[in-house]
Formats: C-alpha cells, structure tokens, sequence
C-alpha cells in the first residue's frame, strides 16, 4: 500500500512539532507546506516524518522535524530578513528559511549536497535561496551582512566571525558545547562583537568542520 505523504506530513505536524511547544502558525504551515520526503534521499522517503536524525552522507544528518521546528520559530522570521544557513544539507531547512524569509544564502563545504539541495530547491519552485560551496570556519568571507545565521551543524565554541556576520540586533540559531549534551542557544547581537545568549534545548549534532574541541590526552 502506498504511503499517504500529505497525511504524514501533517501527522508529523501535529502529532511531533506541535506538541514539542511549536505553536507559531507560520511556522507549522511551512513545515505542512514544503515536501520533506522530497528532500531525502529514496531510501529514506518512508521515514522521512519520523523523530530521527537521517544520515545525509559525510557523517552528516538531516535535523530531526521537531528541531527543525524550534528552529524557526526562535528565529522570528520577516519577509524582510537575509538569511545565511551554514550548512546547506538536504536543502530541506533552506526550503522553509527561504518561504519565511526575504532571502537566504546558504553555504556547504561538501558540492555534492549543494548540488543535489539546488535541484531539488529548483523542484520545489524556490527561487530566493542562493547556494555555494565554501567552508565556514575558516574558508568563507560573506559579501555583506545577514540579519539571521542559521547554523546547522554543533560547534563547540561560537566562532567570533559568525557574530561578526550578523548585523546589529540580528539573530542566530547555533548549537554549542560538548557531546552529548550540547546546548541550541539564540544569540542576538548587541553590537560590537557582544551578544545575549537564551538557551533553548538539548540536543546532539555532528561537528561542523573545524568546530570540534581539541583532542586532549591523558596519562
């Protein structure tokens, strides 16, 4: 029997987001509105409204639904607001970003993901999100400044340039700390490198390239 997409769709809407205290409407109409079974792999398009991180490939995962609800609803979103992802994965994310937002830049350090997330963006008649290939902590120099970061993978200190990024009063999501107990924080920028810190959750992610704590050994 084929699977119902529309109703898990909206099942994993109101049955997973919703009562992981998701209640911003925009938001979960996005999250009912953007086909996520169209932005995993095939194999995977069965599971794709269940509460699990889905392997992308490089030791990469696609964020569970929930977290990506609380994502965007801590972000605040306007149809005014450039968006940076850092970390374009599936696209998935990228999808909802760009119906909330103005504009979204979106960036991988692996072509292969920005790739196959540009074809399916162009699939689902996205047409504000632009993407490249670039790493972020080191091998990336944005073009101006953006009023919302979303970084999609851990780091285990908030590097300073991604403050840097942002303008005065802009927001960004970001999951910081050890594992397996990291933090997802929102960070809003005060101005001169200074920013407020609101913690969110838990959660656990994989490391964003040249974000992991150094290796310490022991005698």
């Amino acid at each position: 029997m084929a699977m119902n997409f529309e109703q898990a769709r909206q099942n994993m809407v109101e049955n997973q987001v919703r009562p992981w205290e998701v209640l911003d409407f925009d938001v979960l109409d996005t999250l009912k509105a953007v086909r996520r079974e169209d932005f995993v792999a095939p194999a995977h398009r069965n599971v794709a409204f269940a509460d699990l991180n889905l392997p992308l490939g490089h030791g990469e995962v696609m964020m569970k639904p929930v977290i990506e609800g609380r994502v965007l609803q801590a972000l605040e979103l306007k149809k005014t607001d450039k968006v940076l992802e850092i970390g374009t994965g599936s696209g998935y994310l990228t999808a909802c970003l760009a119906r909330l937002a103005g504009t979204v830049t979106s960036i991988d350090m692996h072509a292969d993901f920005v790739e196959a997330a540009r074809e399916r963006l162009v699939s689902a008649g996205v047409t504000n999100a632009t993407l490249a290939t670039a790493e972020a902590v080191n091998g990336y120099t944005p073009a101006g400044v953006f009023d919302v970061v979303v970084v999609t993978g851990a780091v285990h200190t908030v590097p300073a340039t991604f403050v840097r990024w942002l303008t005065t009063g802009g927001r960004m999501f970001v999951i910081h700390g050890d594992s397996p107990a990291q933090k997802a924080v929102l960070l809003t920028h005060e101005g001169e490198g200074r920013y407020r810190e609101e913690a969110l959750f838990e959660t656990d992610l994989p490391y964003l390239a040249h974000a992991a704590p150094v290796k310490r050994f022991v005698l």
